[in-house]
């Protein structure tokens, strides 16, 4: 038998490598303030949801206390959560 050398590369990625360009998750959250129809106005506004998306979000918000409105790299996602938040909603990026 002969012998069989092998180049293994190996590509790793670091955090600089991931950094804004990972997909992160537009995260709002419930409170006792905003009425359900702000909560879905804004969505549809800010987010570009349609009326069934925002609401779907909406009520998972109000039952579950947090809902995952918009996938999308940073940069992408934070003139939403901006809006979001001017709006008097509470929101981040996860």
């Amino acid at each position: 038998m002969s012998s069989i050398d092998f180049d293994i590369e190996e590509e790793v990625k670091t955090g600089e490598d991931i950094g804004s360009e990972s997909v992160r998750d537009l995260m709002v959250y419930n409170d006792d303030f905003n009425t359900f129809d702000h909560v879905i106005n804004t969505l549809v506004k800010v987010c570009k949801h349609d009326i069934h998306q925002a609401e779907q979000c909406t009520f998972l918000i109000h039952y579950k206390g947090k809902c995952s409105v918009k996938k999308g790299i940073y940069e992408e996602l934070k003139p939403m959560r901006e809006g979001i938040t001017e709006a008097g909603i509470k929101a981040s990026i996860v």
